[in-house]
């Protein structure tokens, strides 16, 4: 499928994550090697970073709900779980699937090549002893793994007393997972400075980011919308970017609500959240294409920069003073890069960041601009991207119906609890009576007032008494085709009170059935 030096290659790709590795180990990893992007950015990817489940971050203050939301999505207690209002989680837990209950330490961890954490060795044991996998049978991890994190404190001291860079290890997994989850407590809300950092270390994967606002419950209506009011201000400050993230309200775990009065928001909420998160197994591959795309083009400005670098340093003398001077005009060299390349300022890295890691970089060692390497990975930009998305649409295709099973996702499904049932459209499910004659007597006062003929109202007739409601014509169009059951082209008594329940249905904001529910054919046309 994808071709190397001008000749087919032999090999054909049989699905997505073969063709990624593929393509990452013969064209990206050869310019990653060559300009030393490992010591810079981030750790060479595995087969593991291919293959495993999607991961779902979960981020926030301590006591905001983080372990809490887990089991009341798994609706099971997980290995090494702790809840309290104190700071209780002190480690980073992966929790995904296993045949048995068990806790695996950190160390051991990251000498599994199966488990996608072997790059977090780099951290050193003060983080390796504050992470463990915690693993057991449940149906929602046969389809995603979740990680949950150290409540956030504020203070300097205990930033300090980590011992490893929580920040870092945050943006590592960050890289890595599909969705990451940020929690904030409705009750208290309070934006901490580590909390802030931490927010801004995640800057270049706001696409994965979600907000929920936890224990909604416990405050009033007023006071919610005040509450939601300032932590859109204060994730708008910090975020920094014009799109506003999305943020999910509610009180996520298996408790009676304290304050009913949102009850239907917090229900439509949850059911909002659940599916983003089941979408996930779905959109697995085209995630890690994109995510290959966004550190192929890092890499490539990296090589710029490097190759820049070596350019500019003497060969003989004055190699320290000259080391000083191009870090500290670090910014004209992107300019330069910039207009030379034609680059989007958004692809280069952080100013400040690259500034520090040279500073400990011997220039000596770094590589002149080598083509060829650049072309291989432009060529897989420009055509072998191009060709996996063609195959990454034929696997969702394939399996369209592939999502996140089991746990609270179960319970919402079908029946009485299923978010809507019985509202809307689905008024009457249950009723042996048809819903729309409660109302009929109303509905045929209209009707005979528009002189039917044979017991009919026309197209012409039944608009004028429809465009009444105000609703635009395409819904008024869509309307009158679920009430035209018998599609005759007119509307009998029946099919006229139909059409005006089905605007009432409308007018209250709930949406229209894409084809009529039996409950609300017309008796008249239930044999049809």
């Amino acid at each position: 499928m994808f071709k190397r030096n001008g000749k087919k290659d032999p090999e054909l790709i049989q699905n997505v994550s073969e063709g990624l590795k593929k393509l990452y180990k013969t064209k990206l990893f050869p310019l990653e090697d060559t300009y030393h992007f490992h010591d810079f950015h981030s750790p060479a990817l595995e087969d593991a970073d291919f293959d495993n489940k999607p991961m779902v971050l979960l981020v926030g203050q301590y006591s905001t709900g983080k372990t809490t939301f887990i089991r009341h999505l798994m609706e099971q207690d997980f290995p090494g779980m702790r809840i309290g209002p104190e700071p209780t989680t002190d480690s980073f837990i992966a929790v995904m699937h296993g045949e048995q209950d068990g806790l695996i330490p950190g160390n051991a961890l990251v000498v599994d090549p199966k488990k996608p954490f072997r790059k977090l060795n780099a951290f050193g044991n003060a983080f390796l002893n504050r992470f463990v996998c915690a693993q057991m049978p449940n149906a929602v991890l046969e389809s995603i793994s979740i990680i949950d994190t150290p409540g956030i404190l504020s203070g300097e001291k205990q930033r300090i007393s980590r011992g490893y860079d929580f920040a870092a290890v945050l943006e590592w997994f960050a890289e890595r997972v599909d969705r990451i989850i940020l929690l904030f407590d409705a009750h208290k809300l309070d934006i901490s400075d580590e909390f802030s950092e931490v927010i801004r270390s995640l800057k270049n994967h706001e696409d994965k980011m979600r907000v929920v606002l936890n224990k909604a419950d416990q405050i009033g209506t007023q006071q919610l919308m005040r509450v939601y009011g300032a932590l859109m201000w204060s994730l708008g400050k910090i975020v920094g970017t014009p799109e506003v993230i999305r943020v999910y309200i509610g009180s996520f775990w298996a408790q009676p609500l304290l304050v009913a009065d949102n009850r239907k928001l917090f229900e439509a909420e949850e059911q909002d959240l659940f599916k983003d998160i089941q979408g996930l197994p779905r959109n697995a591959a085209l995630r890690k294409l994109n995510d290959l795309i966004k550190r192929a083009r890092l890499a490539k400005v990296h090589a710029y920069i490097i190759s820049s670098l070596k350019k500019e340093m003497p060969n003989m003398f004055g190699k320290e003073n000259k080391k000083k001077e191009l870090i500290a005009n670090l910014g004209e060299i992107y300019t330069r890069i910039e207009k030379e390349h034609q680059i989007s300022p958004g692809d280069f890295p952080k100013l400040a960041k690259m500034q520090d890691i040279l500073a400990n970089q011997d220039f000596s060692k770094f590589q002149a601009v080598k083509p060829k390497l650049l072309e291989a990975v432009e060529d897989m930009l420009a055509n072998d991207i191009a060709k996996l998305m063609t195959l990454v649409r034929q696997e969702e295709a394939a399996i369209p119906s592939q999502s996140v099973q089991g746990g609270a996702f179960e319970g919402t499904m079908n029946g009485p609890f299923g978010h809507g049932y019985g509202e809307g459209a689905g008024e009457g499910i249950d009723e042996l009576e048809w819903v729309v004659a409660r109302d009929k007597p109303t509905y045929d006062e209209i009707f005979y007032s528009l002189s039917p003929v044979n017991g009919k109202v026309s197209g012409a007739l039944a608009k004028k008494e429809m465009v009444k409601s105000k609703l635009p014509n395409t819904v008024l169009g869509k309307i009158w085709k679920l009430a035209d059951v018998d599609k005759d082209g007119y509307l009998d008594d029946e099919e006229f009170a139909l059409a005006n329940h089905l605007i009432k249905v409308k007018l209250e904001g709930h949406e229209l059935p894409t084809d009529l529910p039996d409950h609300l054919i017309p008796p008249s046309k239930r044999g049809l």
